[in-house]
């Protein structure tokens, strides 16, 4: 059992079927975009993390110079203790 349209209802139904079409173009336009935009974020904080590590990291592969001073000490001799064991 079919339903005849009359003309001027089939037009509607067509129109219908082109802004639902419209829509679903345009929600993914702006989901590309998002996701470009998603992604570009990214990367931005990324390189400015990057460099942060970069810029405080270099001090360490400059030399590290210390200086200490050594004090002479004399030693004292330790005491000799002999021990005799006898046999039995």
């Amino acid at each position: 059992m079919s339903i005849e349209l009359d003309p001027g209802e089939r037009a509607r139904e067509r129109e219908r079927e082109r802004a639902r079409s419209r829509r679903a173009r345009s929600r993914g336009r702006a989901l590309a975009w998002l996701l470009r935009l998603l992604v570009a974020a990214v990367v931005f904080f990324a390189g400015l993390a990057l460099g942060r590590a970069l810029e405080s990291g270099g001090a360490s592969a400059e030399t590290n110079t210390t200086v200490r001073t050594l004090e002479i000490t004399t030693l004292t001799p330790q005491e000799t203790v002999t021990v005799t064991v006898s046999s039995p």
